[in-house]
C-alpha cells in the first residue's frame, strides 16, 4: 500500500465533499469572488474533477505497482486544464 496516494486521496475527497457539496468555494487558491460569473458551476466542476482523482488516488494506493506515482502529474496536469478553463469561460 502507498501511504503517499492514500494520503492524497484523501485530501482530495475531503475536497470534493467541502467544495462540491458544501459549495465553501473560498477553499480554492486564487479564487476571486468578484470574478467567476457562475460559483455554483465553479464548484461543480472542481468537485467533481476531486472526487473522481480522489476515487482513482485510492484505488491506486492499494495496488502495489512502481507506476502508479505517474497519476500525480496526471493530477497536476488536470488541474491545469480546469484553472485554464475556468480563466477562459467563467471570468467576467
Amino acid at each position: 500500500m502507498n501511504q503517499h496516494l492514500l494520503f492524497i486521496s484523501i485530501i482530495l475527497l475531503v475536497l470534493a465533499y467541502l467544495v462540491g457539496v458544501k459549495k465553501k468555494v473560498w477553499l480554492l487558491s486564487g479564487y476571486n469572488q468578484r470574478r467567476v460569473k457562475d460559483k455554483d458551476k465553479l464548484a461543480n466542476l472542481v468537485g467533481n474533477y476531486n472526487l473522481i482523482m480522489g476515487i482513482v488516488m485510492l484505488g491506486a494506493a492499494f495496488i502495489d505497482h512502481p507506476d502508479t506515482i505517474v497519476l500525480i502529474p496526471i493530477l497536476v496536469i488536470g488541474y491545469v486544464v480546469l484553472i485554464g478553463y475556468v480563466n477562459t469561460k467563467m471570468v467576467e
